[in-house]
């Protein structure tokens, strides 16, 4: 009787528990960039408030980096390149 009730409290701990987990700030990051790129105010205000914008700094920092390296592995091209492009400079 109590192995069951364990698990039925276990169960219900880990629901709530994922329902009030914080946002990290790689969340947030991405949450916020993906609203920037679809225009979507509500959805890049709601994530403005999950961290600091410091950490939201960082973390949009990080997935631009990350984002670049990716494209320059995929294209076969320079990280410098890729950025350039993506910004709407000319080629260095």
């Amino acid at each position: 009787m109590f192995d069951k009730f364990r698990k039925l409290w276990r169960t219900e701990e880990a629901v709530r528990s994922k329902e009030e987990r914080p946002h990290n700030l790689f969340e947030a990051a991405a949450v916020y960039v993906a609203a920037c790129a679809e225009d979507d105010q509500d959805r890049m205000d709601e994530a403005t408030g999950w961290v600091s914008p410091e950490a939201l700094s960082f973390g949009v920092s990080e997935l631009a980096c990350r984002a670049v390296i990716t494209l320059a592995r995929e294209r076969d091209e320079s990280t410098t390149d890729v950025a350039r492009t993506l910004l709407g400079l000319p080629a260095a």
